[in-house]
């Protein structure tokens, strides 16, 4: 903004024929490393007249001494800060992580005034957060809170355990649902789960608690971190995406998942394709899991027969994995027809209406 003097200019404004400046609010993001900033920032910094920095403790000063950039720990008002730019000066903040609300508001409302002759106003982003940033604040924060949460503190892996599954299953509601705002809460919930258990794995014993023998009965179980975790998923992503990643072909999802198979066989040094297929799981799924594995196996094998409704509903739930049904899923959407046609007869609206 320039140049919005006006009949009834006071005596902070300065001449109109005298060159106005240049304000320019250097942001960086504290999700970046200090020191790491773009070329125009480091243009700007160097060519400036004036920069000022009310935080003597600012992680990029350091970096900017070291550049040979003098800063100033000033913490001016907005008309302090329009004088300093009089006679076409170029003057450079440094904001704290929080901003400087009270200098923004005291320039906004200058340059509404239409009283002062301002400087041109910029706001120059010194460093940009990249996707997926947000994930090292909740790093930080899942940090402070294992540290000083009285409840938080005393969880365990085994503790945990059951709000794994409860919020699976939320997320799997959400997602039949088709509402987009629970979907993301959800996602997060599950998320929570996965960086609280990265947490309690970083500290001294298998499961959260001090001194705990780990379950090959040493006094304490390898340590791990969420960057651990996050480390072997990219290498087996990249590992099991030879198509994407490597040399290897695949021209349809059948391709992709026989490559995903091998890979795995290799990996775990499987003997049956039944191998890492956890029987606690629920009865359908389980049954429409051991049918895909011996089919995209090749293993031949016809579905054991009895009495009672067990092997009724192993037949339809190897039927429907042949099909490309998710039999869990299925019968919940029917569930779900007649819990609300239950609540009609009852007659009570549909959940949520």
């Amino acid at each position: 903004m320039t140049d919005h003097s006006g009949p009834a200019a006071d005596t902070t404004a300065t001449d109109a024929d005298e060159p106005t400046g240049r304000i320019v609010l250097l942001t960086t993001s504290h999700r970046v490393a200090p020191g790491v900033l773009s070329w125009p920032a480091w243009q700007l910094l160097h060519a400036a007249d004036r920069v000022l920095c009310a935080d003597p403790g600012h992680p990029q000063l350091p970096y900017l001494r070291e550049a040979g950039i003098e800063v100033a720990f000033e913490s001016p008002d907005a008309h302090a800060l329009v004088e300093a730019c009089a006679g076409g000066r170029t003057v450079v903040v440094l904001p704290g992580g929080e901003g400087d609300q009270r200098l923004t508001d005291g320039l906004a409302r200058l340059a509404g005034s239409g009283r002062v002759s301002m400087p041109d106003l910029e706001l120059l982003p010194g460093s940009y957060d990249l996707p997926g940033a947000r994930l090292l604040d909740l790093v930080q924060v899942m940090d402070r809170v294992r540290r000083e949460c009285p409840w938080t503190s005393r969880q365990t892996h085994r503790g945990l355990a059951k709000y794994a599954i409860e919020e699976a299953y939320e997320l799997v509601e959400a997602i039949e649902d088709g509402d987009r705002d629970e979907l993301r809460e959800e996602l997060g919930d599950v998320l929570l789960q996965v960086v609280f258990h990265a947490r309690i794995a970083e500290e001294a014993g298998g499961d959260g608690e001090e001194g705990e023998a780990g379950e090959d009965g040493d006094d304490a179980a390898e340590a791990f971190s969420i960057d651990d975790v996050a480390g072997a998923l990219v290498t087996k992503l990249i590992h099991r995406h030879p198509h994407v990643f490597g040399d290897a072909q695949a021209e349809t999802p059948e391709d992709v998942s026989a490559h995903w198979q091998r890979t795995k066989a290799v990996e775990k040094r499987r003997e049956s394709v039944t191998d890492g297929i956890p029987v606690g799981q629920p009865g359908l799924a389980l049954a429409a899991k051991l049918a895909g594995r011996a089919r995209t196996g090749g293993v031949a094998v016809e579905l054991p027969r009895g009495e009672g409704i067990g092997y009724e509903l192993l037949e339809l739930a190897a039927r429907a994995e042949a099909e490309g049904i998710d039999p869990e899923t299925a019968l919940r959407a029917a569930a779900r027809a007649y819990r609300d046609a239950i609540r009609a007869a009852e007659g009570l609206a549909e959940p949520g209406e």
